[in-house]
């Protein structure tokens, strides 16, 4: 097992490289010059020189690649090119309001979903299942904004509930927070809870075609109890590893929810550099993101190894 969960980490930490070089040489291969977007078309030769050594662009592209990363494994992700303020500094407020936006969003949809599938999987076939099912297909087939921007239509305009724009500050208090952040965190709950609970579902379900589970039924206990006491446990790793996913999602995939309620995440902070080809912000969100969706994803694949039973007691 514990060859495993090495093996495991190594990948993620070979993943995480491998997907550094891919936005690095994306970020690098964008049509256009970045100085000349940067100081505009008005800017003579001698000033775009002096730019692009400023920059390192007169170096060889693999010597800036390591210079990049390896001063961004060290927390140096550079400066801004639009502000020439420090990365990180801007990034670590930002990157508090996404995580807290992606956690407001996982206390709702992960008990949701997962209590919802088990009681789906209890329930097969009855009203509450197939009400499920289509609920679920429904929220997956229609994209995020499109969510968002029903949610603002019924709760902020015909209801005035809620506010429309998720603006939060520093100073705000954490309930005046919870308040503000609730239409982006019910957006990403539609999205994400569709998923983990047709995946519980489907889980659990599988599991109960097994011997063990016949015989459960065949001493007489109730179909809630096999699903909870004797079902659940043994679909639990196909579960945890959709929830990491979903997790994961819930951090990358507020660029559109933050872009459509005007909240101050890292989505919003990289949208705004990719307006102005502001690269190294581009480059650090991308790192930054990509370091989250691989961590998530080799904790759930840890996580699926120590509750699988085979693999924690040797043969």
């Amino acid at each position: 097992m514990l060859r495993l969960i090495g093996t495991r980490a190594l990948l993620g930490v070979a993943t995480l490289f491998a997907v550094s070089v891919l936005i690095f040489v994306c970020t690098q291969i964008l049509p256009g010059d970045v100085a000349s977007a940067v100081l505009g078309n008005q800017a003579t030769p001698e000033a775009l020189a002096v730019f692009r050594k400023e920059l390192g662009l007169d170096q060889p592209a693999t010597v800036r690649y390591f210079n990049w990363f390896l001063g961004a494994i060290q927390g140096d992700l550079g400066k801004a090119l639009t502000n020439g303020r420090v990365i990180i500094d801007e990034i670590k407020p930002r990157f508090y309001n996404t995580m807290f936006l992606a956690g407001y969003s996982a206390l709702i949809a992960v008990p949701l979903s997962v209590g919802l599938g088990i009681i789906a999987a209890i329930r097969e076939g009855r009203m509450i299942d197939r009400m499920s099912n289509v609920l679920t297909l429904m929220t997956i087939s229609v994209p995020e904004f499109f969510i968002g921007y029903v949610l603002i239509i019924l709760f902020a305009v015909n209801l005035p509930w809620f506010p429309s724009l998720a603006t939060v500050y520093d100073e705000m208090p954490i309930s005046e927070r919870f308040y503000v952040a609730t239409l982006p965190a019910l957006t990403l709950t539609m999205l994400v809870a569709a998923h983990m609970l047709r995946m519980t579902r489907t889980s659990v379900l599988s599991i109960m075609s097994s011997p063990y589970i016949e015989m459960a039924f065949l001493k007489g206990l109730p179909r809630s109890r096999v699903v909870v006491r004797h079902a659940l446990p043994n679909a639990a790793a196909p579960i945890i590893t959709v929830i990491a996913l979903n997790l994961a999602y819930l951090v990358v995939g507020v660029v559109v929810v933050e872009a459509v309620f005007t909240y101050p995440g890292v989505g919003q902070y990289m949208v705004d550099a990719v307006s102005k080809r502001d690269v190294p912000v581009v480059q650090a969100c991308g790192l930054l993101f990509a370091g989250v969706f691989v961590g998530l994803n080799t904790l759930a694949d840890i996580a699926a190894i120590l509750v699988n039973p085979r693999l924690r007691h040797k043969r």
